[in-house]
């Protein structure tokens, strides 16, 4: 993970599919970070502290909570966020298998194909050339057996829907049952898509919030799908442990990281 503020760099055509954005990140002094929920697994490169041998490759699975953590000096970072149902195609395993977790490239992609990449990466004079070399290895990687395709395209339309309507009337939409979406959503990404649509209400509601100083709890919660006020103020704490206006105080005060 990484700061939001880090320069963002478009996806080449032949990564567009699988990668939403790179990111690249140099820390030039010690800050607290706050990371905010996300579903997608992001493919993550640290040059210097605190990696043992001065590089190390790793994905952060989505997660469902916040997470707040020190951002350490003279740390680079490169990163690739997938897109969401991107992860069998790029890491070999569905986004369901690496939810929650930090888990060594090498795990995922076997010693040989990490360590050469980790090779090209030591080779890289800046960050920005390590964001080359990253994507080039995501597109040689780039593969997805036709029996999954379907099964993926169901659940990313699932997902785009459950943000405005709830599983049943989306399930009954896409012409399966709550038990079948229910299973292939997990399968595929590791939460139920009760769990996703509360993630994705926070997300608008959060957006929204730091968008527009103006605007009122109660009006934000209607924008953003919650039945009303105290069910938005509910869903925050459950996700971020405190209230939706102490979260924004947080944000402001700390260096958020995507």
């Amino acid at each position: 993970m990484f700061a939001s503020s880090a320069p963002r760099i478009a996806p080449q055509a032949s990564t567009a599919s699988a990668v939403a954005e790179l990111f690249v990140d140099e820390r030039e002094r010690d800050a607290r970070g706050i990371a905010l929920p996300a579903p997608e697994a992001h493919l993550v490169v640290r040059f210097g502290p605190p990696t043992r041998s001065g590089l190390d490759v790793h994905v952060m699975g989505g997660r469902q909570k916040v997470h707040r953590k020190t951002l350490p000096r003279g740390q680079r970072i490169v990163a690739a966020r997938l897109h969401l149902g991107a992860a069998a195609a790029v890491l070999g395993v569905p986004d369901s298998a690496v939810a929650g977790r930090v888990v060594a490239l090498e795990e995922l992609w076997g010693s040989a194909a990490t360590r050469r990449l980790c090779e090209r990466l030591a080779a890289a004079p800046n960050t920005q050339q390590a964001a080359v070399v990253l994507e080039a290895a995501i597109a040689e990687r780039l593969s997805l057996p036709a029996s999954q395709r379907a099964a993926t395209r169901l659940v990313l339309e699932a997902a785009a829907r459950l943000g405005s309507a709830n599983v049943t009337s989306v399930a009954g939409d896409l012409g399966v049952s709550e038990r079948h979406l229910r299973r292939i959503f997990r399968e595929a990404i590791g939460v139920g898509p009760k769990t996703f649509s509360m993630l994705t209400r926070f997300r608008h509601a959060l957006r929204a919030a730091r968008d527009s100083a103006d605007a009122s709890w109660a009006t934000i919660a209607a924008a953003a799908g919650y039945y009303d006020q105290a069910h938005l103020i509910s869903d925050f704490r459950a996700i971020s442990g405190v209230t939706p206006q102490a979260l924004l105080g947080e944000l402001r005060a700390a260096q958020p990281i995507a």
